[in-house]
């Protein structure tokens, strides 16, 4: 077999896209028909490393593979040393809120920060831990201090003097907590009080409800909240970039939510957010940083619940009028996700079928000529010009393989010509109809 891929990869690959998921590791492998799309994104890449911000919105229907895409971008992006995380939009997250709503968003890009060595998540600490000690040997080489004597307790309040000061420079709003709750992780490190840090990395990943718990556990005045959270956000960025880093990169998924709340006002207040984000990363107000965000042609375009309900994104968001099927601006904020073709889902499922088999060790009987019929029977189904996705084709090529695989036995003819085809998208459509408080939109 040809395909280089690590066992743990492909075991990623198979349970994600059984269960109808996208694999957080191992997506490079099973990459088709985004060329144009990664290279108009390596190249914005180039420009965030070089201090500039972007925002991307990747637009597709449902299942065409816009969690892929951004799952496809981290593993770009790390590669190119980027800080990344990920995120959904759901019901209990969302970018502006008064009760907690965004914090909780905010929550999840920091337990979700990944590292090329790291690609799962969680590597918040390993940052942390990575900038302190960048910190204590530049305070050890400053002060004359021997390496192997830096770290003892007598020489803590000199280290965090420097990790005070070093804070200071590349954070803005909020930064003095911010120093504070480092200083307090390091204390905790120094002394081995597991508490203290993980009362820090609590801080830190936005998760203290109250201002008295905190200030009773660190000593700080503030905690991370629905007002501030995206400063902190900027905040980190800085301070991976101060580390080495190119930038941060952060992919909202599943964007539909926001079209889905249901008063008028809280959406516009939501766009208003996002609208807030693309101008202060296209303004220069802040650099190194990428968001990019996942959503249907419903949340775009919708004039009545959508972006282009806001009429400042609206005029920012248009897609090129030049633009056509032949000649794609890939430049614009907006990229629209052109559905893969016949021949390519035919590479991806015979990509899937050797992975499959690296992955249980077997060698399943499917040859080139039963994919072709699997996915003639899959392709002439009635409906599914309209509403076959990938993600369906995808899965039920897996469970036939899987089935083969257990029974060894099982006519594979019959099996294909027994696949059935569903509606799975969900009918957003009857949210146009629902009455909704409209009082105090606010459009620029």
């Amino acid at each position: 077999m040809g395909l280089r891929i690590k066992a743990k990869e492909a075991t990623a690959i198979i349970n994600s896209l059984s269960g109808g998921v996208v694999p957080r590791i191992g997506v490079q492998h099973i990459t088709v028909g985004r060329k144009l799309e990664i290279e108009a994104f390596t190249s914005a890449l180039d420009d965030v490393k070089n201090g500039h911000s972007m925002v991307k919105f990747w637009i597709g229907d449902f299942g065409s593979g816009k969690s892929f895409m951004l799952h496809l971008l981290n593993t770009v992006a790390t590669k190119q040393k980027f800080v990344v995380a990920n995120a959904d939009f759901t019901p209990e997250n969302r970018l502006y809120s008064n009760d907690g709503k965004a914090v909780a968003l905010y929550s999840t890009i920091m337990d979700n920060v990944a590292i090329q060595t790291k690609p799962e998540g969680g590597a918040l600490p390993t940052l942390l831990d990575k900038w302190i000690e960048q910190v204590v040997t530049q305070t050890a080489q400053l002060n004359n201090i021997p390496l192997t004597e830096i770290r003892e307790e007598r020489y803590i309040n000199l280290i965090q003097g420097n990790i005070m000061q070093t804070v200071n420079e590349v954070t803005e709003t909020g930064g003095f907590d911010f120093g504070v709750v480092v200083m307090k992780y390091y204390e905790g490190y120094i002394k081995n009080d597991e508490y203290l840090r993980r009362s820090a990395l609590k801080w830190l990943k936005g998760e203290y409800r109250t201002k008295t718990e905190a200030r009773q556990d660190l000593g700080v005045r503030e905690i991370v909240n629905d007002l501030n959270y995206y400063d902190m956000l900027k905040n980190f960025s800085r301070l991976f970039v101060s580390m080495g880093y190119s930038g941060f990169m952060i992919n909202l998924d599943e964007a539909i939510n926001l079209y889905k709340i249901s008063t008028a006002n809280m959406r516009a207040k939501n766009y208003e957010k996002i609208l807030t984000i693309f101008n202060d990363c296209f303004q220069g107000k802040v650099s190194n940083f990428f968001i990019n965000f996942a959503g249907t042609k419903e949340f775009l375009e919708n004039e009545r619940r959508g972006l282009f309900s806001y009429d400042a994104l609206k005029t920012r968001l248009e897609t090129n009028k030049y633009e056509t099927a032949q000649y794609r601006d890939l430049a614009q904020p907006v990229i629209k996700l052109v559905p893969l073709s016949h021949n390519e889902i035919f590479v991806l499922l015979k990509m899937l079928k050797e992975i499959f088999d690296i992955n249980y060790n077997v060698n399943i009987d499917i040859t080139e000529d039963d994919i072709q019929l699997f996915m003639e029977e899959m392709f002439n189904k009635p409906g599914a010009d309209e509403f076959l996705t990938p993600r369906e084709v995808i899965r039920d090529f897996l469970n036939i393989l899987s089935i083969l695989r257990q029974n060894p036995g099982a006519d594979k003819s019959v099996l294909i010509s027994e696949i059935e085809i569903s509606d799975e998208r969900p009918d957003e459509s009857v949210l146009d109809s629902i009455e909704e408080f409209t009082s105090g939109q606010i459009n620029f």
